[in-house]
């Protein structure tokens, strides 16, 4: 389960995502420097010809060379889905996984639809398959949103096959395929005029994907009826859908206001499944990122991350793909924050002590980096500062 979503704005893109991902793998962010293209390069399970990468930042569960979430020098940022087809992922080889292209279009897309076109491409040569949850021994095929500064695109998969559409304003994706006869390019086994929902297996329930689905569109569609606003304001609202647990937005970066626990259950009918994942034993929101992708080509580049469960954790600000505290980095501090996960769900109540000690960090955080935005200089000491006192207050979370 996951959630990502884009609006696109005169002053560039707003791009973030939830990645939902088993309660007790391990998901790590980390920069990565451009790589000089030449010999072969290892996925997942695939060794294919490597012309070389861009500089990005991801989010990676640990045991997975490719990606949830991420964004690259250009400012293409891309994140995906897992959805369920008419396509048998168990009767596909072990090829590529929607993990691996979302890091492969980060690595060689220098725009949004240069991503897609990467994507598909590899897609159609090299295919789609391989296990991607280890806990449940579970492949699946993706859905995919891909971003940049001012354009956006929707691509959905079901094996080799895809449709892809361009994005307007804002688009949001979850756990299901969500384009009709709307797309504008597909693989050639789409028929012109196909409802590409007829790849959608029609015996997987939606229920969980539509409610979380249906809150990031009222989200957005609020956001278009109350714009305009800064663009950086806009990152902080975004903050506030994400850590949603089923009754709106709140916890704001900056802003004082009600901390709502999650939700005591889940159900299969999506009663419970919120876009901060808690659905105890299975799956939760293990990382998420908002980035700013500026349309100026002189304004800064910006990101912020959240490691492990929104609701539990702060959204560091980062100047990417270089700029970015090496403690997130650390298996520990995934740990750290899932056993405060952990206790937040065994007792809804202790979240407004947590909220305490962290939001003011939080704000901090969110002030300082916006004041240094145009120094560079001090982007690195800011990130090598940010990390260890994010550390320091859990330390001080009971």
């Amino acid at each position: 389960m996951c959630d990502t979503l884009c609006y696109i704005g005169a002053a560039g893109t707003v791009f973030a995502k939830n990645s939902d991902r088993p309660v007790s793998e391990v998901q790590l962010i980390e920069a990565h420097p451009r790589r000089a293209g030449g010999g072969r390069l290892g996925t997942q399970y695939l060794e294919i010809p490597d012309p070389g990468a861009e500089s990005l930042l991801i989010s990676r569960p640990q045991w997975l060379w490719g990606a949830e979430h991420g964004v690259n020098e250009h400012a293409v940022a891309i994140g995906n889905e897992k959805v369920y087809t008419v396509a048998d992922p168990y009767a596909a080889p072990p090829s590529l996984i929607g993990m691996d292209l979302v890091r492969l279009g980060l690595e060689r897309g220098d725009t949004a639809e240069g991503a897609l076109e990467v994507m598909t491409a590899l897609l159609e040569e090299h295919g789609q398959g391989g296990i991607a949850d280890a806990r449940a021994r579970e492949p699946y095929f993706s859905s995919f949103l891909i971003a940049d500064p001012t354009s956006a695109w929707v691509l959905e998969t079901a094996g080799r096959t895809w449709a892809a559409q361009p994005v307007d304003t804002s688009a949001a994706i979850s756990n299901r395929l969500s384009l009709r006869t709307e797309w504008t390019r597909a693989s050639e086994d789409v028929a012109p005029g196909s409802d590409f929902d007829a790849w959608r297996n029609p015996d997987a329930p939606t229920g969980p994907a539509n409610s979380r689905l249906g809150a990031s569109k009222t989200f957005l569609s609020a956001v278009s009826q109350t714009n305009p606003v800064p663009i950086s304001t806009l990152a902080r609202h975004v903050v506030s859908h994400l850590r949603d647990h089923g009754q709106g937005p709140w916890g704001e970066p900056g802003r004082e206001g009600r901390v709502i626990a999650p939700p005591p259950y889940a159900l299969p009918d999506g009663t419970g499944v919120s876009v901060c994942l808690h659905v105890r034993g299975y799956q939760a929101t293990t990382s998420s990122m908002v980035a700013l992708l500026p349309s100026d080509a002189e304004a800064p580049l910006r990101a912020w991350v959240a490691l492990g469960s929104p609701c539990v954790s702060v959204y560091v600000p980062i100047f990417p793909p270089t700029s970015v505290p090496t403690q997130l980095g650390s298996p520990g501090l995934w740990h750290r924050l899932a056993l405060l996960r952990d206790q937040v769900e065994a007792d809804g109540t202790a979240l407004v002590g947590v909220r305490a000690v962290l939001d003011p960090l939080e704000s901090d955080l969110w002030d300082e980096a916006d004041e240094i935005a145009d120094e560079p200089d001090r982007w690195s000491a800011f990130a090598a500062d940010s990390g260890s006192r994010f550390v320091d207050a859990l330390a001080k979370v009971g």
